[in-house]
């Protein structure tokens, strides 16, 4: 889930209906009704915040060091005008990135994806037997093919791979993958998406590799290379 911030209920729908043609799950905030969300939100509400993206306002800088000061979470400022103060005050707030508008939502979507490769440790890369799966937006490979995903699939498969080891609840997958605030979509929908991942894994794996136990949830059990 993509957040957007600005008083201009005018710029927030523009953002947000063009993020969800490219298939990604948005909320925008007024910058005062962010700043009371924010603070009143739980980590595991915000592990379902891909980026905040903040348009031209006047308390940006000070919700941009809030937000660096919570969270990992990328950053991202739209600008209307390109002045060089301006600027350099957000990478000083601790902005990951400024961007000129007029810009198109899949620069977004790549400048997200960019800045996550650059944050995400080693660590999180998840390589086992085969399958090598990424946390910044690139898809999966098997057997060093890559895997063309849909979004939402790649997202689950993702989420699965950085709870590794713990069972997740369908609520918080869903949560993860559609944002905090969708109520036009039943979380049953989950389970169609993990149906068509996992048929696509097992088909190149050779196993299942989402382990389901009914009301305990889905967790990622993937074999060593010798024991596939």
């Amino acid at each position: 889930m993509i957040i957007i911030v600005d008083d201009r209920t005018d710029v927030t729908d523009a953002y947000r209906s063009s993020l969800g043609r490219e298939g990604v799950s948005t909320a925008s905030f007024t910058p005062h009704d962010f700043e009371g969300w924010f603070h009143s939100t739980s980590g595991p509400n915000l592990s379902a915040v891909e980026a905040f993206v903040l348009g031209d306002f006047e308390t940006r800088e000070m919700i941009t060091r809030n937000i660096k000061a919570r969270s990992e979470i990328p950053a991202i400022a739209l600008n209307d005008a390109p002045r060089l103060e301006n600027i350099l005050k957000l990478f000083a707030a601790g902005a990951d990135d400024v961007v000129r508008k007029p810009v198109h939502a899949r620069e977004i979507i790549a400048r997200i994806a960019a800045i996550r490769r650059r944050h995400t440790p080693p660590a999180r890369l998840i390589d086992t037997g085969g399958l090598r799966i990424h946390s910044d937006g690139r898809d999966p490979e098997i057997n060093g093919e890559t895997i063309i995903l849909p979004r939402r699939e790649r997202r689950i498969l993702e989420f699965l791979a950085a709870n590794r080891g713990r069972r997740v609840s369908r609520t918080q997958i869903f949560n993860a993958v559609y944002g905090l605030f969708d109520e036009e979509v039943e979380e049953s929908v989950v389970e169609s998406h993990i149906s068509k991942l996992r048929k696509k894994l097992r088909s190149m794996l050779g196993y299942d590799p989402i382990d389901t136990k009914r009301y305990l949830g889905y967790q990622l059990v993937l074999r060593s290379a010798q024991a596939a």
